[in-house]
């Protein structure tokens, strides 16, 4: 490839680096989930959850970033006790929440599930955190939250983001899978934003999933259950009431300060 054809997509990376981003994220992680589900195995599905985690580091290089300053944060686990509760247990909550509604709706909720369920919460919880989904969180919180607070307000920045992480998960949960990481994508902003770490996110990361799988405490099991059932609409009802909560408690800004963080791909577009 000629200098001309290196040069020009780094321009155009540096003048629209979050799309860039995504763009990049989709088609690795696509391409290679396309591969698995055409008989790659599981190898190709691991690796493509990296996309967002690539596509970052690619974006940091050719706008001329610092690597090294993009990946601080995910080191970063000196933060205070409330946070790591906040990480750790906000997933449970929400779902000890989602269990009671369902009771007072009168569903059978078994509340002795939760320490049947706990071995493979563990199980899961350390899956996600070193290779699953809690990888995706450098490319997402990392590089794309603090790139879109520099133009947006955390409110409109969460929801574009919400949105772009959301359509990355259609290829594994349908049309349909944007609706929950939009609504997710606001606890993580005030993590960010309170903390500046993606060590923090990680793990809230590595709650949520197990949490999700593990403490809807209904005996029957979620594969015998219609695509959208009532454990769905409570799950999606309490997450959307504590983020309304969220919003009213930080009036709005999600926890950011007057003196965000500044990105590495954005120190380096704004020569």
């Amino acid at each position: 490839m000629t200098n001309n054809g290196v040069a020009a997509p780094r321009a155009w990376a540096k003048r629209h680096p979050f799309l860039a981003f995504v763009l990049l994220a989709y088609s690795f992680s696509w391409s290679l989930w396309g591969l698995a589900a055409a008989g790659g195995g599981t190898i190709p599905f691991l690796l493509g959850g990296l996309g967002p985690l690539v596509a970052a580091g690619a974006v940091t290089t050719m706008t001329g970033g610092s690597l090294r300053g993009w990946l601080r944060p995910v080191w970063n686990w000196r933060v205070g006790p409330r946070w790591w509760a906040y990480a750790l247990g906000l997933p449970a909550v929400l779902y000890a929440v989602v269990s009671l509604v369902l009771q007072v709706s009168g569903f059978p909720v078994d509340w002795s599930l939760a320490l049947d369920r706990l071995p493979a919460y563990a199980g899961t919880f350390v899956f996600v955190l070193l290779i699953g989904g809690g990888l995706e969180e450098p490319g997402w919180r990392g590089f794309g939250l603090p790139l879109l607070q520099e133009r947006y307000s955390p409110v409109r920045a969460t929801l574009l983001l919400g949105l772009a992480w959301g359509i990355w998960h259609v290829p594994l949960y349908g049309p349909a899978g944007f609706v929950v990481p939009m609504v997710l994508a606001f606890f993580y902003t005030v993590l960010w934003n309170r903390t500046h770490s993606v060590a923090l996110c990680i793990l809230l990361h590595a709650s949520f999933t197990p949490a999700q799988d593990q403490f809807i405490l209904m005996a029957r099991s979620k594969a015998e259950t219609s695509v959208l059932d009532a454990p769905d609409f409570a799950i999606l009802g309490t997450y959307l009431i504590a983020v309304l909560i969220l919003l009213a408690l930080t009036r709005g800004r999600l926890g950011r300060t007057r003196s965000p963080v500044r990105t590495e791909v954005a120190a380096a577009t704004a020569g």
